[in-house]
């Protein structure tokens, strides 16, 4: 099993920056792909970034690539989110999620099986 807690959202201007981590439990964190997720008042939870075991493959849907960052330190059972130029529609709970099977690729939301409790970021214009 994997525990995680989001931390380092907040309230920001449109076309600020900040980053998220996502502190994991256990010594298995290394075998998990791991995914970063947002929800928004009336809609649907939706993937925004997610990344291999190693760190060496990501995915970004359209609506944030080039904005966001993943990244992980396998180390420190860390996980991250660098977002930059925040728009007012970034504005979610956001949170990191770990899939039911170790050592799986998905991007799938149905997928994730262990999330933490989330962290909002707001984002004025």
């Amino acid at each position: 099993q994997v525990q995680l807690v989001e931390s380092g959202g907040g309230l920001v201007q449109a076309g600020g920056s900040l980053r998220l981590s996502c502190a994991a439990s256990g010594r298995t964190f290394s075998l998990y792909t791991m995914g970063w997720f947002r929800q928004a008042p009336g809609k649907e939870r939706e993937v925004v970034a997610v990344i291999n075991r190693s760190g060496g493959s990501t995915y970004y849907p359209d609506s944030v690539k080039g904005r966001f960052t993943i990244s992980r330190d396998n180390a420190k059972n860390t996980l991250y989110l660098e977002i930059n130029s925040l728009k007012p529609e970034d504005t979610a709970v956001y949170y990191c999620a770990a899939p039911g099977r170790a050592m799986a690729w998905t991007i799938q939301t149905n997928d994730y099986t262990y999330w933490g409790q989330g962290t909002q970021v707001t984002v004025s214009s």
